[in-house]
C-alpha cells in the first residue's frame, strides 16, 4: 500500500485541536475554520495540545484517511518552523 504518493499540498494547522475530533470533526474544521476544500486531496495535519500527537487527514478519491501518530516515549515533541 502506497499512501501519500502525488499530494498536492501539505496544510498544517498551527492551532492545537481537540484530538477526540475523528474525521467528520476535522473536515468540517477545514471547512468551516481554515476556509479550505477537504476533497482536494491535499494532506491535513494537527497536532494536540501537548504536541506530542499528530493526525494527518485525507481524501484518496474513495473515501477520507485520518493517520494517527504517537510520538516517541522519550519527550518527543512536534516542532515547526
Amino acid at each position: 500500500m502506497r499512501m501519500f504518493v502525488d499530494v498536492p499540498t501539505v496544510y498544517l494547522c498551527v492551532d492545537a485541536v481537540d484530538f477526540r475530533k475523528s474525521i467528520n470533526g476535522l473536515a468540517a474544521l477545514v471547512e468551516a475554520e481554515l476556509e479550505l476544500p477537504v476533497l482536494s486531496g491535499a494532506l491535513f495535519v494537527f497536532c494536540n495540545k501537548g504536541r506530542d500527537k499528530l493526525k494527518l487527514l485525507y481524501w484518496d478519491n474513495t473515501g477520507f484517511a485520518l493517520w494517527y501518530k504517537r510520538l516517541g516515549a522519550t519527550r518527543s515533541r512536534f516542532v515547526y518552523c
